[in-house]
């Protein structure tokens, strides 16, 4: 996830600048109808515990959920808790992830994640923000999303798809996760801000995506990028003046001199 406000990143691809961003009372309008188009918002990763969701998590960095979850059913039966992935061997651990992508690096974290749940909180998962993002290979999004998902305290996870949908509505103006992260929990109910993220999430993935399709859209009315970009973009051009064509003149006939 990129940080830092410096321009345009592969993430963006969003609205014209505004002067003012949504209000409190307009972004939660926006937030009730995208509830409407994505009802029941929830992670897709597939967890039973705290533990589960926290090495999902980790593996989905720069993966998908869903190739996520083909690896972690055979993986939670031989790592259960933090005190046996804490034992496991690295080869063996890079193997069985190795279909995540960036294995070496999730290995290494995932192990140092175990030792440290082990060492520090008796193999449990802490339910503090701080606490979390003290754990090797955790950062704050993916501490948002256990202690939003699997622990029930207020969290509002802050991924590439949040960031391209909410500076597209309108909602912030930020290419900074901590930043966005606050411009909306400040302006939303903590009740709310895991289904919130949840909700950007889906969206970014199902409709908003790099390319939108807009047209089945429920806050299409409501979005800057479709006002000032998509419709803009739609408006017919007027037809440029025809140019006066010449005719050319007709080619004069030959004539046949007959030899004498």
């Amino acid at each position: 996830m990129s940080a830092g406000t410096r321009g345009p990143g592969p993430f963006i691809n969003r609205r014209l600048p505004s002067d003012t961003v949504k209000t409190a009372h307009e972004t939660n309008e926006i937030f009730d109808k995208l509830d409407t188009q994505h009802p029941g918002a929830d992670t897709e990763l597939h967890f039973s515990t705290a533990f589960e969701l926290l090495v999902a998590t980790i593996l989905s960095a720069q993966s998908t959920d869903a190739l996520v979850n083909q690896v972690t059913p055979a993986l939670f039966r031989r790592y259960p808790d933090a005190t046996a992935l804490a034992r496991a061997r690295t080869a063996s651990l890079e193997k069985q992830i190795h279909s995540t992508g960036f294995f070496r690096a999730k290995s290494k974290a995932l192990i140092g994640m175990a030792k440290a749940l082990v060492a520090r909180h008796d193999g449990e998962v802490p339910a503090t923000m701080d606490a979390l993002v003290d754990l090797p290979g955790v950062g704050r999004k993916t501490a948002n999303v256990v202690l939003g998902h699997a622990l029930g305290i207020p969290g509002l996870p802050v991924d590439r798809h949040v960031l391209r949908v909410a500076n597209r509505i309108g909602l912030v103006e930020s290419d900074d996760p901590i930043q966005v992260e606050q411009q909306l929990t400040s302006v939303l109910a903590p009740e709310r801000w895991t289904r919130a993220s949840d909700a950007l999430i889906l969206h970014g993935r199902r409709i908003c995506r790099p390319k939108p399709l807009c047209d089945v859209c429920v806050i299409r009315d409501d979005c800057d990028y479709f006002a000032t970009v998509v419709s803009r973009a739609r408006e017919p051009r007027a037809a440029a003046p025809k140019r006066a064509q010449r005719k050319a003149p007709r080619a004069s006939r030959s004539v046949r001199t007959s030899r004498r």
